[in-house]
């Protein structure tokens, strides 16, 4: 089928959102992309990338700007709580021989990338609006917006986040966000020199750290909570600097030092949400953490969003309708976004409770094996 006339929106500015919009436009489509807020900002500190992240950024064109922007390495060290190292997990070069296998850049710089692709693509942008209505048929999608506007499209693609207003319409008998008992702390920090790739030390908690840039890096600890209680940002430095306290490794005791209000300390609760199938009303359709949010125990959440705009873009490129694309689109992402929910679920679980180590190790190898394979 040949894009050219189809006229899609897409709602929802973020990284799934985006990726659907320059991979739409590659294709000949006429895209607009609604996002409420109106700087189009990005939250956050830094995020890991796995070689499936950076295999999806080669096939979206933007894999130069990540490796000037952020930072690519190979490997994930392990390391004992006072430090020495003792083992690496390997990370298959899967963008390419000549690009390492894994890496992390700053979630706004990201996020930025993919907004000036965006634009580049020639998709229309309307910030600070939403939808107040969805309406179909047959034949189109009829959708009015906060600002007055109306506009009819050939297809409708949600992409709004965990907290959809889309999914909400569209299905509102569908999940609701689950708190998993834990939450993750982020905080940018100056890079030592002997800190080259994703390294995480094994203890109560799991501190790691990655490098975003030549001279930065960000510190992530996911800590166990019984309960989803508000924590003041004013305690942040001393919260996040106490976690680090049974960890007598040089570098980390360095990296303890460091923490201060300047640190760009995030705190988030982990949430997480799988949307049975389908995820497709007609012609509306859900991708991203719309119906697949995860936590971060597999570094794929992103991932995952960024593939389903790349599975929809080739499925709608070759089907005869719209449905069939839609169908096709589902039968191809289901299997491996539950794989990652719900892995990653159950590697949260078993640290909640100091589980088994063979069970973790077997779950993380045979998610990466599963993750490196084609989508």
């Amino acid at each position: 089928m040949s894009l050219n006339p189809q006229r899609i929106l897409i709602i929802g500015g973020g990284f799934s959102g985006m990726a659907a919009a320059i991979q739409l436009r590659k294709q000949g489509a006429e895209v607009d992309l609604v996002e409420i807020d109106r700087g189009w900002r990005s939250y956050g500190a830094g995020i890991s990338l796995g070689g499936a992240t950076l295999r999806a950024f080669r096939t979206l064109g933007i894999l130069d700007a990540f490796l000037q922007e952020g930072n690519a390495a190979d490997g994930v060290k392990l390391c004992l709580p006072h430090g020495p190292q003792v083992a690496e997990l390997p990370t298959p070069r899967l963008a390419g021989p000549d690009v390492p296998g894994g890496g992390a850049i700053m979630r706004p710089t990201l996020a930025g990338i993919l907004a000036k692709a965006t634009r580049a693509a020639g998709t229309n942008v309307m910030l600070g609006s939403t939808f107040t209505s969805i309406a179909q048929d047959v034949e189109g999608v009829d959708v009015t917006f906060t600002d007055g506007q109306r506009h009819r499209y050939d297809l409708v693609i949600g992409a709004d986040g965990l907290y959809s207003k889309t999914r909400e319409v569209l299905f509102p008998d569908a999940p609701k966000p689950r708190y998993t008992g834990q939450a993750c702390w982020r905080a940018v920090l100056p890079r030592p020199p002997e800190v080259s790739t994703a390294t995480m030390w094994l203890g109560r908690v799991k501190p790691g750290v990655n490098p975003v840039s030549k001279t930065h890096m960000y510190l992530f600890i996911t800590e166990h909570r019984p309960d989803n209680e508000h924590v003041d940002p004013a305690r942040f430095p001393t919260l996040l600097s106490a976690l680090l306290a049974d960890f007598p490794a040089p570098v980390l005791q360095q990296i303890r030092a460091q923490i201060n209000e300047q640190s760009q300390i995030v705190f988030r609760p982990l949430e997480d949400l799988l949307m049975p199938r389908p995820w497709s009303k007609g012609r509306v359709v859900l991708i991203g953490d719309t119906v697949h949010a995860t936590t971060p125990h597999l570094a794929s959440g992103a991932c995952i969003g960024i593939e389903d705009a790349l599975v929809l873009a080739e499925e709608l490129g070759r089907a005869a309708e719209v449905p069939d694309a839609l169908r096709a689109f589902e039968s191809r992402r289901w299997e491996r976004c539950r794989m990652v929910v719900q892995n990653s679920k159950r590697l949260g679980e078993i640290e909640i409770a100091a589980g088994d180590k063979e069970e973790h190790a077997r779950i993380m190898r045979e998610s990466m094996v599963a993750l490196a394979q084609p989508i």
